[in-house]
């Protein structure tokens, strides 16, 4: 669907914006067991398949010790961090939709965020079926985010109930990571196998709207918080923001430990490449804008989005130049 810019400064505007997602969620939708062909010859899914290779312009795909591997290795690394990512993002919507019906079971009678919601939760519902079942078909032991950040990670669903706010911020801290990732793989030609490609098509259209409306949610509700609690979000977004583009784009541990890849591999790849750095910074350009445009970048907040490593000096996100071009 077209992107919505309108700037929701009056309850009007805000609820029209709103309608609209719910009527695109209404028009434009997919069954992931009726839209995917799951089992069309194209579409299944083997580990050596080379479609599954990571491409040389990928930080890992281009490191001299992947490139010396057999295609069949090559192949299943790549299948394998595909499917770390998918686990990690139905885990991730697991957490959301929990959240999102807590959120949803406050609202009053007539609340426009209620129903599209619960259309967000439906979308979410069919991501999570889609992303078990490319697992599934993967036949490889993925189990996405380790266990001791599982479990602390249980805390997130209550986050609606002490501050709305602080939920649509980590909303955006995981969906927009793994957006910028998708719509960067599918515009660089890195996307060869087709169901990937459909998974991902399925996946940024229908995410589009769920960015959207934890945007124009934040646009609409931080303006109008008090001056303390706007203060103390300006804090955690940073640190919430940091730590799930790490999760969303971090290699996962137990690849590195199942193909032996040398620890100083993963640092020259992932932890001292400039490359990746500039990626994860990229991947959540958007937010930071948009908390450059709320007045959520202070002196103070400024040094933890710097301690974080997801400052970006050319964004200049609290400039009046820059709060005018966020989408």
């Amino acid at each position: 669907m077209p992107a919505t810019h309108e700037r929701s400064t009056d309850r009007s505007t805000y609820e029209t914006v709103i309608e609209r997602l719910s009527k695109a969620s209404v028009d434009k939708h997919w069954e992931p067991y009726v839209d995917i062909p799951w089992d069309d010859p194209e579409f299944l899914v083997h580990q050596t398949d080379p479609r599954w290779e990571l491409s040389p312009d990928d930080p890992l795909g281009g490191h001299p010790w992947y490139r010396s591997l057999p295609p069949e290795t090559r192949a299943r690394i790549g299948l394998w961090r595909v499917a770390t990512a998918m686990k990690i993002g139905l885990q991730f919507e697991n957490l959301l939709k929990r959240g999102l019906l807590n959120y949803a079971y406050w609202l009053p009678n007539g609340s426009v965020e209620f129903r599209y919601a619960y259309h967000e939760m439906i979308e979410e519902g069919h991501h999570g079926m889609m992303f078990q079942e490319f697992v599934n078909r993967t036949k490889f032991p993925i189990r996405g985010m380790p266990r001791p950040l599982s479990l602390i990670a249980q805390t997130v669903p209550w986050i609606p109930l002490i501050s709305t706010e602080l939920f649509f911020v980590f909303v955006l801290g995981g969906e927009d990571p793994i957006d910028h990732v998708q719509r960067t793989m599918l515009k660089k030609g890195r996307v060869r196998h087709p169901l990937l490609e459909a998974i991902m098509r399925i996946h940024i259209a229908e995410e589009s709207r769920h960015i959207s409306f934890a945007r124009h949610y934040l646009r609409w509700r931080v303006p109008r918080m008090a001056a303390f609690p706007r203060f103390l979000l300006s804090l955690l977004t940073p640190v919430i923001l940091g730590i799930m583009a790490r999760i969303m784009l971090s290699p996962p541990g137990p690849m590195i430990r199942a193909f032996r890849i040398p620890e100083q591999v993963v640092r020259e790849v992932y932890l001292e490449n400039p490359a990746t750095k500039a990626e994860m910074r990229a991947s959540i350009a958007r937010t930071r804008r948009l908390c450059g445009e709320l007045g959520l970048i202070n002196p103070l907040s400024r040094r933890i989005w710097r301690a974080m490593g997801i400052w970006d000096e050319p964004d200049r996100a609290t400039s009046p130049a820059a709060a005018g071009s966020a989408a």
